[in-house]
């Protein structure tokens, strides 16, 4: 998103906690209700374009998700949406991704008012370091033939009932309804929600072997003193790093392993 947009959406998120605060785990319908406008307004290309028309008043644009969506949502979400479309948006398209994001945001919101928000958070992490190690399951989620319904049902199934409702929401609807992007992006993504809303940076972390605790304290501390603010290490295996570590934290990586410096040893002595 843009600077206008971004605005925007912080906006709206700075009116929307208070809300997500007093609704307890309630919060969890607020997100799925806002999960469905998401849909109304991917699909409704015209309706997103007057909702965001420029040349229209704030308050006009209101009333019109108003008439859309009256009596099929809660008030609550009404009010947010309606103050939403008052926003100026950079592009149509922010205004549904900025939907979403607060739609995620309850869940996750709900997940913390059950006191399970750390659990989700590390759940959608192991379900994507998952998607990662099986191919075949990571192609079937993201198979065009595949239908929105049958990629959803897949991962449910995947699932079993064995994570959090929250987590189980989250991650079918990233299956079913991903909007152009990658479920491993979107679960990513899930999980920097969660652990921001936790006030923590997350460390996606890969090593060929398991890190003992003391290695992981030491770690932690190390990024915590780079970046200022608590960090959640997760670990991932992948023997094929032969030795050495992979670290991201957001869009900065770190890449230490031995089989990085090997390929950069063999494209030194191509080149």
């Amino acid at each position: 998103m843009r600077a206008t947009s971004t605005s925007a959406l912080a906006r709206a998120e700075e009116r929307w906690e208070p809300v997500l605060r007093d609704s307890g785990e309630s919060a969890r319908g607020y997100g799925e209700q806002l999960f469905g406008v998401v849909d109304l307004l991917d699909s409704a290309v015209a309706l997103r374009r007057a909702l965001t028309d420029p040349s229209r008043d704030g308050a006009d644009r209101a009333k019109l998700a108003q008439a859309v969506l009256g009596g099929k949502v809660e008030p609550e979400v009404l009010d947010l949406v309606a103050g939403l479309v008052r926003e100026r948006w950079s592009e149509a398209a922010d205004l549904t991704d900025a939907v979403e994001a607060l739609a995620a945001s309850s869940v996750l919101a709900s997940a913390q008012q059950a006191g399970r928000l750390e659990e989700v958070e590390d759940e959608v992490y192991r379900l994507d370091r998952i998607l990662i190690d099986q191919r075949e399951l990571r192609r079937a989620l993201s198979a065009h033939e595949r239908s929105d319904e049958d990629r959803g049902r897949l991962m449910s199934s995947v699932l079993g009932g064995k994570v959090t409702p929250e987590s189980e929401l989250l991650a079918v609807r990233a299956a079913s309804a991903p909007r152009g992007r990658s479920v491993h992006s979107l679960l990513r993504g899930i999980a920097e929600q969660a652990a921001a809303r936790r006030q923590r940076l997350v460390a996606s972390v890969t090593s060929a072997v398991p890190l003992t605790d003391a290695q992981i304290d030491r770690l932690t501390d190390i990024l915590q003193r780079q970046h200022g603010s608590e960090v959640q290490i997760h670990v991932g295996i992948d023997p094929e790093v032969v030795g050495g570590l992979r670290v991201q934290v957001g869009d900065n990586v770190v890449d230490a392993t031995l089989a990085s410096r090997i390929a950069d040893a063999r494209r030194r002595l191509a080149g």
